[in-house]
């Protein structure tokens, strides 16, 4: 039995889940695995381990990891202090938002 109110989200059609469900699903997906990845390169650069490059990190805000990536950097204060870094990260989130502007704007 359906609930009417869900039928009535933007991410639900009669057949069930949408695109946009699926794409706010992989989104939650990258955001825990970047904030896994944060905690782990943090707890890494504790103990003078292998760290994860920032390549992968930036590529997993990227894939939209970015709002997991964005509360992993202040719950663990890392990669607060790179400038270099946090730009990039902030150019990413920039092309994101945009991006969800540009097609809110045009539906």
């Amino acid at each position: 039995r359906r609930l009417r109110h869900l039928e009535q989200a933007p991410c639900y059609n009669r057949m069930g889940v949408s695109g946009l469900g699926v794409v706010l699903a992989a989104y939650g997906v990258a955001s825990v695995v970047a904030f896994a990845a944060y905690g782990l390169d943090k707890r890494r650069a504790r103990r003078g381990g292998r760290r994860i490059p920032e390549a992968t990190l930036h590529g997993l805000e990227a894939v939209g990891g970015w709002p997991g990536a964005l509360v992993a950097g202040r719950v663990f204060r890392h990669k607060t202090l790179k400038r270099g870094f946090r730009v990039v990260r902030g150019l990413i989130v920039v092309a994101h938002v945009a991006a969800w502007g540009f097609w809110l704007a045009t539906r």
